[in-house]
Parts: structure tokens; sequence; C-alpha cells
């Protein structure tokens, strides 16, 4: 796979209007669907991915038609490389590699996205998880680690972008982190 140039995503409060608009953005450009599943909370998330142009075509016809079942939405030109390997939940930090550890935690999946882009562009940080709204009661989810300062740079950029949607639910940035809190990603 080619990695997208862009990606669009929207979440929906309805699974059969989430149906519609997926089959929607799918026949409206060349687009890639990355993730079209239900999440909790018996809502829908779509992400796509290609081109720019194609992405900005697909989003459209699908906002067109999604009516009040749109919770949030969003296109992430130029989206950076590293939010595939996270969302895809590939990254490997070797074993003592980890350093400062940093929490975002949205209310919505596609904040989460848009978020983990804004901090791997402010910051040099390594992105190593994107949770988007599986067993988490529909929230998103973002861990990073780097130096303390890359780090709080990250987590400030990124909680910034969810505050201005209003889906802030946490921002944490552990200089420290004790090596268990990674346990499960190393």
């Amino acid at each position: 796979m080619v990695t997208p140039k862009s990606v669009g995503a929207i979440e929906l409060s309805s699974i059969g209007i989430g149906y519609l608009i997926e089959d929607e953005m799918l026949k409206a450009a060349s687009v890639e669907l990355l993730i079209a599943r239900t999440i909790c909370s018996g809502k829908y998330l779509i992400v796509i991915g290609g081109a720019v142009s194609a992405v900005e075509a697909a989003m459209q016809a699908g906002l067109a038609k999604a009516g009040e079942a749109i919770i949030d939405s969003m296109v992430l030109p130029n989206v950076h490389e590293s939010v595939f390997a996270a969302l895809g939940q590939s990254v490997v930090i070797p074993s003592g590699a980890a350093g400062a550890l940093g929490v975002v935690e949205t209310f919505s999946g596609v904040s989460a996205l848009a978020a983990a882009d804004v901090a791997a562009k402010a910051a040099r940080v390594t992105l190593f998880r994107i949770h988007v709204a599986m067993a988490l009661g529909g929230k998103g989810l973002i861990l990073m680690t780097g130096s303390v300062a890359d780090v709080r740079a990250g987590v400030q950029a990124a909680a910034d972008e969810v505050r201005s949607r209003g889906l802030l639910v946490s921002e944490i940035v552990i200089p420290r982190p004790d090596p268990a809190l990674f346990g499960d990603y190393l």
C-alpha cells in the first residue's frame, strides 16, 4: 500500500447511515478505505485515504448525505506519515528506548486522528498508539514518547487542536514513566 497523502474521517451517530455514507464516499472518488466499522456507543467510524482532491471530494459527498448524524469530521491534507503506523498499532519501540510518555484523550475518534497529526508535526515525538473508539466508550487516545520537551510540545499541540473542537478529555505528560507503562506496547 502506498501511504496516502490525505486522510478524511467521519464519525456518525447512526450505523445504518454510516453504511450509506461509506458507499457514497467510495463511489464519489478514488479513495482507499482505511477504517469502516461500528464503534462504541452505537456509532460508526469511516476513515479514508488518498490524494487530497479525492479525499476532499469523497468527504463532501459523504457529508452531504449525513445530515444530523454527523458527530465529528475532518480532512487532514498532507498527513504526517507516522499517523498510519500508530493507527495500525504497528510501531515498535525498542526496549529501553522509550522516553517521556504523552497521553491525549478525546471525546471522539476523529479528533484523536487530527490531534495525532498535529502532535507529529509540532514536535519530534514517536506516536506509538492511536486508539479510536473501540473499548473506550467512543473516545480517542493518543500515546507518544520522546524527550520531555518534545513530548510536552506534542501533547500541547494535540490538546490545543482537540480543545478547539470542544472534545478534550485529558492531556498528560509523564517525564520519567515506569517502564511497565509501556509494557503493552513494546
